[in-house]
């Protein structure tokens, strides 16, 4: 990834967009096509240290990386940047670089995404409890937890192809777009020598809401790995301690107490992802421009594009990582499961109350004070309520207290992942 968004990356995507124009020019007929072939044996990407030192005269990037270009080209060399203006270049070029780091970023995403179902097929019958305000709720799964990751990395890979696919278009429709300079036939078989759509209608610039879309698809990415780390940082503080990074050989938790073992992979996720999120908002406030173009979107756009790749890269490398090597603790999340005193059956007691013909409020009522003493006086639930002959006399207990009713149906959740799986590999058989 670094190096799609290297100095020499950007001067050598510059140079195909240049040869792309001069090659329909010459189709065109507008400039000798001996001159073109001298030119594309002739020519090769100037170095950022040469284009750094032209520019300190120039003050312009795209008229530095121009006569560098020119200068070992010879008199051919007369025809590069032929009616085009920086944007043309820069633009176009952009767009080949964003397409170059989606290939990879969608990579990324799908060495989670498979990841995650390996693991989550591996713990589905893993019994949890599951937790809504940070308070025991009611029992789930390990693997039914990391089905919906799964679900959700697949909505991400969507919302990345079709930004990328937005991103995948060029201009060289000249100054403020009119093509006065140029022609539209030259911006189509230039874009077409690319891999590009030309821009139906651009000003001087590609409109930056493309631009916007993919900041705002590669943080939603982001936001989804943030979510998975932080569920992993919760479920491994020492309270609940039901899975845990990865610890090498050798490793060391604090350089002060030996004993410790931090989430510090998922505490770096989700710190990249404020980055992210944040590079986002940039790339909304790009999109209002004066006019035909101003430059306040460039400078920022060429920190925001390549840090917001770049870390999104290193964070499902990581994510990734951290899936494949977790060290889950079935054992621990059965404890956790009990030390909630029977509780999580409230509902269920709840339902049969009101099948059996009682009142919701009453049931309702009934249920709650065996719940809060349960709780306040760490009293197992299910004793209580066998207790209390109002409750027994009209339900029966056995089948109510039945760990399995709640988990009866994930099977439905783990067909339709495996539908998405086998989708997926035939998509990349």
């Amino acid at each position: 990834m670094a190096g799609v968004w290297s100095e020499e990356s950007k001067l050598a995507r510059w140079l195909d967009v240049e040869l792309a124009a001069l090659e329909a020019w010459a189709e065109l007929g507008a400039i000798p096509a001996d001159a073109v072939a001298e030119i594309r044996q002739r020519a090769h990407p100037p170095t950022p240290e040469r284009v750094a030192e032209l520019e300190r005269e120039t003050q312009h990037d795209v008229a530095a990386f121009v006569d560098a270009v020119a200068a070992d080209v010879g008199p051919a060399g007369r025809w590069i940047h032929h009616g085009l203006t920086s944007s043309d270049i820069v633009d176009t070029g952009l767009s080949l670089q964003v397409r170059d780091a989606g290939e990879l970023l969608l990579a990324g995403v799908e060495r989670a995404f498979h990841a995650v179902v390996e693991r989550a097929e591996r713990h589905r019958d893993d019994v949890c409890i599951g937790r809504t305000h940070g308070v025991h709720a009611e029992p789930t799964t390990f693997g039914l937890k990391l089905a919906g990751w799964a679900f959700e990395l697949d909505r991400s890979r969507g919302r990345l192809t079709r930004a990328l696919e937005t991103m995948r278009v060029g201009k060289l429709s000249g100054a403020v777009g009119t093509y006065a300079a140029t022609d539209p036939e030259l911006e189509r078989l230039a874009c077409e020598r690319l891999g590009l759509e030309p821009d139906p209608v651009s000003t001087q610039i590609v409109q930056r809401d493309r631009h916007a879309e993919l900041l705002a698809a590669l943080a939603l990415v982001a936001a989804s790995l943030e979510k998975f780390a932080l569920e992993i940082r919760h479920l491994a503080r020492t309270e609940v301690a039901e899975v845990a990074e990865p610890f090498g050989k050798g490793q060391k938790g604090s350089s002060a107490m030996p004993h410790k073992r931090n989430p510090v992979v998922a505490e770096r996720i989700c710190g990249l992802a404020r980055i992210v999120r944040a590079n986002a908002l940039v790339g909304l406030e790009n999109v209002a421009l004066w006019h035909e173009r101003d430059i306040s979107h460039s400078s920022a756009e060429r920190v925001v594009i390549p840090d917001s790749f770049l870390a999104l890269d290193y964070m499902l490398e990581r994510f990734a990582w951290l899936v494949e090597g977790l060290d889950v603790r079935p054992e621990r999340m059965r404890r956790n499961l009990e030390a909630g005193h029977g509780l999580f059956f409230s509902q269920r007691l709840l339902l049969a109350l009101v099948e059996s013909g009682l009142a919701r409020g009453d049931a309702y009522r009934l249920v709650q004070r065996h719940a809060l003493r349960a709780h306040e006086e760490e009293q197992d639930f299910r004793e209580l309520v066998r207790a209390d002959e109002e409750i027994a006399g009209r339900v029966e207990l056995d089948s109510i207290f039945d760990l399995g009713w709640y988990t009866r149906h994930i099977d439905a959740a783990f067909e339709r992942l495996g539908e998405l799986a086998r989708k997926e590999d035939a998509v990349h058989a």
